[in-house]
């Protein structure tokens, strides 16, 4: 392992537990910039979007995480006590993606030709979490040294992922843990911290390398990230609205998705909480008809949405509005 210090972010170079990964290198430092302006909230136009709710068969209740520009999902459901991941394509097919050997899956990315990335526990270790890649039906391990919960939440066109790891059991949940974020590139994980912050997640990762994500300092006031080429800017919604740190998205063109909260903590448990589309400057939230909760963690290049809402059942389905 190899530390380097920089000015306003700490950026840690690691080794990883899986095989075949490359030396590290060192790494630009980074500068910020100021982020720009953003409208005050509005509601999302569904009026030209066709909203599918997914739900896998059989299961108590179902979570979409990601969505490719072929508009295949992948997220996680409740099952017989026990959480999977899946993969539903286009077509409406769905296909169950268990880690082997483990007692808890979920997937959480999904780039255009099909890769997947997601976390599992195994029935030995159930706190601990470890990072996987899916690809070409065959599964590999994916943690930074010294992890004991990694949570891999995007993959990249060209194979770049993103993700989260803390090094001490408990971690909490994303908002409340001391994680770091994570990106594997060619071979090589490095892991980096906003400055000055107790926390920081990172979500998804776009083609030119850009990343997305969500971090928080030790006044527990949650923020929204972008990194591209070395820069970054730190994005506050109006209204001092509270940002999930559980999970969210940007696409090509930079439309951001995620998850708002009016009260504190705010997660993907808490009451009344909201999905949100940041596009051009302009805030709006997600409200579907019949929901009582809303969620949003993938957009992809068209602008096409997944998530997740709740029910005056307390049951929790899949979304996809398309475009």
């Amino acid at each position: 392992m190899r530390n380097r210090n920089t000015t306003g972010w700490s950026i840690i170079l690691i080794a990883a537990t899986v095989g075949g990964l490359g030396a590290c290198s060192d790494v630009v430092q980074p500068r910020a910039l100021a982020a720009p302006p953003i409208a005050d909230l509005a509601r999302l136009d569904l009026s030209a979007m066709t909203l599918v709710t997914i739900d896998v068969p059989g299961s108590t209740d179902t979570f979409a995480m990601d969505v490719n520009a072929d508009d295949d999902v992948v997220g996680r459901f409740g099952l017989g006590g026990a959480t999977h991941g899946f993969l539903r394509t286009v077509d409406g097919q769905f296909t169950t993606i268990d880690f082997p050997g483990a007692s808890f899956t979920a997937a959480s990315g999904i780039n255009n030709r099909g890769d997947i990335v997601g976390m599992y526990a195994l029935p030995t270790a159930p706190t601990e979490r470890h990072g996987f890649l899916l690809s070409d039906g065959e599964y590999t391990t994916l943690d930074p040294a010294g992890s004991k919960f990694t949570n891999l939440l995007g993959v990249g066109p060209s194979g770049d992922i993103v993700g989260r790891y803390c090094t001490k059991i408990p971690c909490g949940r994303a908002g409340s843990g001391p994680y770091h974020g994570l990106l594997v590139h060619d071979g090589e994980i490095t892991s980096f911290d906003v400055p000055t912050s107790v926390e920081t997640n990172a979500w998804k990762v776009m083609p030119q390398g850009s990343i997305v994500g969500g971090f928080r300092y030790a006044d527990n006031v949650n923020h929204l990230f972008v990194l591209r080429a070395d820069e970054f800017s730190t994005i506050d919604l109006p209204r001092g609205l509270r940002v999930a740190q559980d999970d969210g998205a940007m696409n090509p063109r930079g439309d951001i998705v995620g998850t708002y909260c009016v009260t504190s903590p705010c997660d993907l448990t808490t009451a009344g909480r909201r999905g949100f589309v940041l596009r051009d400057g302009q805030l709006a939230s997600i409200e579907l008809p019949g929901a009582i909760t809303t969620s949003a963690q993938g957009i992809n290049a068209h602008g096409d949405v997944a998530g997740a809402y709740g029910d005056a059942s307390a049951r929790t389905h899949g979304y996809l509005l398309k475009r």
